[in-house]
């Protein structure tokens, strides 16, 4: 039996664009003379559709879509994800199932059982598990067909009886194959293989595993779609961030699998991994929204120079606009950084200065501000100042506004609301400072693009005479430590201040964390790469207590 792995881009709700892809590469496959060619996880209506599910007509779609693509798989079966309903009116509407499509019908289907509901995921909030395991069979060839997380672990799930590849592997399938939508982080694609390795060695029973690709706003997918055989060994994967087609050769006599296919097994830096996740990130949410020009404050520091080389790279540099926009307490080695970037990347770019509507709305408020002095509030307005000319240029123009925070910045609330935290994209917000300058060394690693004042001197934002970042936080290698142990691996005080971190500095860090989520809740999307993001898969509550 010759299989193809479909690993293809979807738009959430888009079942024409879907249909269309789907029934062009099962064409494509039938040309390759493939028997079976798999798609991914609710691939019919994109993943995840969330609240979409929802609404009757929605699932109606995905029921036509079934049937257009059942059509085409004549000579060929095609297996697709798509939400089912539940006859059961006990349980919850729909199930979210693979269905196997051959002779121009659909022949089975299998629905997931393993409904995760941690981080990004809420699957049980709209389907009903599954409890019921069969193997399918097609063309003879007994199949074990489950659902990403149904093979995420090989430990029983404490919410079920069992393991579903456990009540599988009893009635001796031939091959397991799993449809997944297995969203990207930098540490994801290391672990989903292992996973994966352990599944085939443990049962004994080769595996084809096939991930979407492309980016659903702030989820990214990565894809790496594999085929592995029965001792674990990786024999074919799909090109990472990109969609891809391979094909594998199973023989069921003897249930070895093989691929023509060349295996690079290479794990990519991880600045390599987030600068491809990013560039994907931006390119597909500027398409799939129907934008194609970017516009974004360029400053002369790190945040925003990296920023501006990914948006060129994803979006084409004649489609992203970098307006400099100076205040009297800008360097001069700033502005001519910004301009260097610039024309090195190629980009439009323009000088617009702040100080005459900055000193304006001093003006207006000058009979309330009266003598007091200097502070955050006039810091604050010359960052509004720069987001009013940014978005009037974008109203007019047709830009989105690329937000640069990153996520230390965004960690501590060092950002001002309705000024630099604005934007439709948060670029950065997933990154943190340290890891920006591990990027910007990635960007130039063949040759100069930013240039090396950007990446040396030390961060400010220039809203008052010789500020630097510093004055206000720690030092970014140790309040990155401390932000990483906090947020991804949920250490407690007492945990980070055993591990050898500062007490008072500890305190403080968290504090600032933990009193500015109100700001964090009135951010744009932020692009996901690590394995906790702030956004679907961090839930705080604004006002709580908890170690302020």
């Amino acid at each position: 039996m010759r299989i193809a792995l479909a690993q293809l881009n979807y738009i959430i709700g888009d079942f024409d664009l879907n249909t269309a892809k789907i029934i062009e590469t099962i064409e494509k496959c039938k040309q390759q003379k493939s028997d079976l060619v798999v798609f991914a996880e609710l691939s019919v209506c994109g993943y995840p559709p969330r609240d979409f599910l929802e609404f009757d007509d929605f699932i109606q779609k995905s029921y036509c879509a079934v049937d257009a693509i059942a059509a085409h798989c004549t000579g060929i079966a095609a297996i697709i994800g798509a939400p089912s309903r539940n006859p059961d009116v006990k349980g919850k509407s729909l199930f979210n199932s693979a269905w196997l499509l051959a002779d121009g019908k659909v022949q089975s289907l299998a629905h997931k059982a393993l409904l995760p509901t941690y981080d990004i995921f809420d699957e049980y909030r709209y389907f009903e598990p599954n409890r019921k395991f069969d193997c399918i069979t097609y063309k003879g060839v007994k199949i074990a067909l489950t659902i990403c997380e149904d093979i995420w672990n090989l430990v029983d799930d404490p919410l079920y009886i069992s393991n579903p590849m456990d009540m599988l592997a009893e009635q001796a399938p031939d091959i397991m194959i799993n449809i997944a939508a297995s969203p990207f982080t930098y540490v994801q694609q290391k672990t989903r293989l292992e996973i994966l390795r352990a599944n085939t060695a443990h049962y004994k029973i080769p595996m084809v595993y096939v991930n979407q690709v492309g980016a659903q706003t702030e989820l990214l997918f990565d894809g790496n779609s594999c085929v592995l055989d029965s001792d674990g060994n990786l024999l074919a994967v799909c090109t990472t961030f990109k969609e891809d087609i391979c094909f594998a050769d199973f023989n069921p006599a003897n249930k070895k699998i093989a691929s023509e296919v060349d295996c690079n097994t290479e794990i990519l830096s991880k600045a390599a991994l987030i600068h491809d996740a990013l560039v994907m990130g931006i390119r597909d949410y500027f398409a799939k929204m129907g934008f194609s020009k970017a516009i974004l404050g360029l400053s002369g520091g790190i945040d925003s120079a990296v920023t501006l080389a990914l948006a060129s790279e994803a979006l084409g540099n004649e489609n992203v606009y970098a307006v400099l926009l100076p205040s009297e307490y800008s360097s001069d080695h700033s502005i001519n950084d910004a301009i260097a970037l610039a024309k090195n990347l190629d980009c439009k770019y323009d000088t617009i200065g702040i100080s005459e509507g900055y000193n304006s709305i001093l003006e207006s408020l000058q009979p309330y501000f009266k003598e007091l002095p200097f502070n955050v509030a006039e810091e604050n307005l010359q960052a509004r100042v720069r987001a009013v000319l940014l978005m009037g240029l974008a109203n007019k123009f047709g830009y989105i506004l690329l937000n640069t925070s990153n996520k230390s910045e965004a960690a501590v609330g060092y950002g001002t609301l309705y000024g630099d935290m604005c934007g439709g994209i948060s670029v950065l917000g997933d990154v943190y400072k340290t890891e920006v300058y591990e990027l910007a060394n990635y960007i130039n690693r063949d040759h100069e693009i930013i240039p090396l004042n950007s990446i040396v001197k030390p961060p400010s934002a220039e809203l008052r005479p010789g500020q630097k970042d510093s004055d206000s936080l720690p030092e970014y290698d140790i309040l990155d430590k401390i932000l990483y142990n906090y947020i991804e691996l949920r250490q407690s005080p007492a945990d980070l201040i055993a591990s050898g971190f500062d007490e008072a500095i500890v305190k403080r860090v968290l504090r600032m964390v933990n009193i500015n989520e109100w700001k964090r809740h009135q951010t744009p999307p932020i692009l996901r790469v690590s394995p906790k993001a702030f956004g679907q898969g961090r839930r705080m509550p604004i006002v709580g207590r908890y170690l302020s």
